[in-house]
């Protein structure tokens, strides 16, 4: 197998491990729950402290892999999250959330090293197609990983449910080593950034516009996944899991967008397919208040977007930076800011349906979040070259 397949086959395993491990929890919180005494706060720890890493340790992660290199850096992500598995799953309630800290940096340093490997290592007409692999699979990891870890649970316990997720570190890290050799144990610091050019105010604001765009996403995705299944509860009176089965359209058309972006981008302009992606987006906070009942085709439409959203803010990461030092920089603000607001969205929207005692202004909220990806992508990705 050439090398070019071996690293993309690598690119896809490693991004099996960067969503995987904290969605496994949700399925097992309620034996968790009763062998370890969490409390419902402590629950919504388990899966908010690794999207909190995500914004929280960018600067950290952005540090490590100018410091040792994209191929270390990986290294430490694989291991990490490996060493965050097991810890999570032998321990007490402490090791427990302690295992989960040590996963969401893990992750949060591969979020950055990842698209510096596929800048580097892949010619510009292969950079899209690199992409979207890698965020097609951390959607493939989320799933795979919510449809086994229940029944896996009913056979094992939740602990081995929860360290079963480690293998997929595991896989990743063989083939890691098979596509850089040696490097991925030897630190090697990225070389600095050469002098600004004369556009740099033009970077800044295209960072600033990334920014915008990759938190309005954010914020839209981690707030649809946690309340979808209530709404459709709420307002459709379909059962729990019924509800739970039907959002995970949302995240299985995730794959879609994420590979079919960059086969577009390169007959298309990156400013149409931005504003195609957030009108796609848009259908899902209207869809759901003007016609719930279609909710399986804003579920739909709607996850082909935020699957190419985050594929099309990458690469124009990628292709934007002028340098690899760069890239980690941008690309360590565009996550730490944007991750931070995600965090924040299930949170609001349950407070604000609370007070409201409604859908309506969590979905306007969701709306207004929409239209930022929508306005800052499309202003960014102007100047993204297209490749054929």
């Amino acid at each position: 197998m050439p090398r070019g397949w071996i690293l993309l086959a690598s690119i896809g395993l490693i991004a099996l491990n960067m969503r995987g491990p904290f969605v496994a929890v949700a399925p097992v919180v309620g034996p968790m729950q009763q062998d370890l005494g969490f409390s419902p706060v402590e629950l919504g720890l388990l899966t908010g402290i690794p999207v909190l890493c995500f914004s929280l340790a960018a600067p950290l992660a952005s540090f490590a892999g100018r410091k040792f290199g994209a191929e270390f850096a990986i290294m430490l992500t694989l291991l990490g999250v490996l060493a965050g598995v097991i810890v999570r799953s032998a321990g007490n309630g402490a090791l427990v959330l302690a295992g989960t800290v040590i996963i969401g940096v893990a992750i949060t340093i591969g979020n950055i090293a990842v698209p510096l490997i596929i800048r580097r290592d892949f010619s510009p007409r292969r950079q899209g197609t690199a992409m979207g692999i890698y965020t097609a699979a951390l959607n493939i990891g989320s799933f795979l990983t919510s449809v086994v870890t229940a029944p896996l649970a009913e056979l094992a316990g939740w602990r081995l449910s929860l360290a079963a997720s480690g293998l997929f570190a595991v896989a990743a890290t063989v083939f890691w080593v098979m596509s850089v050799g040696r490097n991925a144990f030897v630190p090697a610091a990225v070389e600095k950034a050469g002098p600004r050019p004369a556009g740099g105010p033009v970077s800044r604001w295209v960072t600033v516009g990334l920014t915008a765009g990759f938190a309005g996403q954010a914020f839209s995705y981690y707030g649809v996944t946690a309340w979808l299944p209530t709404f459709l509860t709420d307002e459709l009176g379909m059962a729990p899991s019924a509800a739970g089965a039907g959002s995970s359209l949302f995240q299985i058309l995730a794959i879609v967008g994420g590979l079919g972006v960059p086969m577009v981008a390169r007959f298309a302009s990156t400013t149409a397919v931005a504003v195609t992606l957030g009108t796609m987006w848009l259908t899902v906070p209207l869809g759901l208040l003007l016609a719930p009942e279609l909710w399986w085709l804003w579920s739909s439409v709607g996850g082909a977007a935020q699957g190419g959203g985050i594929t099309l803010i990458f690469i124009a990461i990628i292709k934007l930076a002028r340098d690899q030092a760069s890239a980690g920089r941008m690309s360590a603000i565009v996550q730490g800011v944007g991750y931070s607001v995600g965090a924040a969205a299930p949170t609001l929207l349950g407070y604000v349906h609370g007070l409201s005692g409604s859908w309506t202004n969590p979905m306007l909220l969701i709306l207004g979040s929409v239209a930022a990806f929508f306005l800052g992508t499309t202003l960014s990705v102007r100047k993204v070259p297209k490749t054929r």
